[in-house]
């Protein structure tokens, strides 16, 4: 979408160790020299160069970039993260507005960006946002990301929108279903349809696999009911192995036991005093620790004060099936 525009896009993902100056650094290269081969920017876009080859040369770890252009010092290169960034994002921002265009940076996982690093950013953005520059942030993760972002600049809850993405309408769901079968000359009985629905609950990666499983084992068109059941366990298994598991072993022993908790008081949302109290304990505070590792880890969240949730569906059921919280009070 952006390439239809003539803006410029910067794609990346977030992990653990990201060091966002060199991040920043590597993805505003890309977008700088893209810029450098379009004429009417060519001479500002140079100039930007400059500034993020200063701007890189404060890496802490000594990274620099291969730019052909001398380092403009005084501009971004304070050595101070918040500072740096700002000034590079407005030149950024300044020289692709020159040439009527515009650049996107999109992040994928941005809830693994450490606090300093997140309020640099966001920083950053608000500078951009105050000079009506045509910079922009798409930023994807885990429901955690507006309390995240609140809590490291109080202005991001202005800056930024927070559309939630998570289940599909039943008409989106069901083309997901059907328009790529119909492709193929396959059709969908309408209780095919009905009980993926019902057993995804819509969530796009769950329906992916139970289309994929139901495709492999039906033996003919239409696709009934009867298909789907047959590759329910099947779908059961390979999210059990592939999707729920990698998540549930990135827990300790005693954040297992909260989850556990939170799992067998139903699903949905739940009281983290209930959860305490499940656990034994009679005041919320006692585990508020542990609460706290589970949503930086990104397995749980709080859709609202008081209030502790799964971060992806279907995972409480996965708990008491796999490590019911008997099971995990006895070990």
């Amino acid at each position: 979408m952006a390439l239809e525009r003539a803006w410029f896009p910067a794609l990346s993902e977030i992990r653990h160790d990201t060091e966002l100056r060199l991040l920043m650094a590597r993805m505003s290269r890309r977008v700088l020299l893209a810029m450098s081969r379009t004429q009417r920017v060519k001479d500002r876009a140079r100039r930007a160069l400059g500034i993020l080859k200063a701007f890189s040369v404060k890496t802490p770890e000594g990274f620099e970039l291969s730019i052909d252009v001398d380092a403009l010092t005084g501009t971004a290169d304070s050595g101070d993260l918040e500072e740096d960034l700002s000034d590079l994002l407005v030149e950024l921002g300044q020289a692709a507005k020159d040439g009527g265009s515009g650049v996107i940076f999109l992040l994928d996982e941005i809830q693994f960006l450490d606090q300093r690093s997140l309020e640099a950013l966001i920083s950053a953005l608000h500078r951009v946002a105050q000079r009506e520059l045509p910079l922009a942030l798409v930023g994807g993760g885990l429901p955690s990301i507006p309390r995240l972002a609140g809590e490291a600049k109080s202005y991001a809850e202005r800056l930024f929108t927070f559309p939630r993405i998570g289940s599909l309408s039943e008409a989106a769901a069901t083309d997901a279903l059907v328009l790529p079968a119909r492709a193929e000359g396959v059709e969908y009985k309408a209780r095919a349809i009905e009980r993926i629905l019902e057993l995804s609950e819509a969530y796009p990666y769950f329906l992916q696999e139970y289309g994929r499983h139901v495709w492999q084992g039906a033996a003919q068109s239409p696709i009934g009911a009867g298909d789907v059941e047959r590759a329910h366990p099947n779908v059961q298994a390979d999210l059990d192995e592939g999707f729920f598991t990698v998540r549930f072993e990135r827990a300790t022993a005693a954040e297992r036991r909260y989850m556990a908790a939170i799992a067998a008081l139903g699903d949905g949302p739940q009281e983290s005093g209930q959860v305490a109290r499940r656990l034994g304990f009679a005041e919320t505070g006692k585990t508020s620790v542990i609460r706290g590792n589970l949503i930086d880890k990104g397995l749980i969240f709080s859709p609202e004060y008081g209030l502790v949730d799964f971060t992806v569906p279907h995972f409480a059921e996965f708990m008491r099936r796999n490590f019911p919280l008997d099971a995990a009070e006895s070990r």
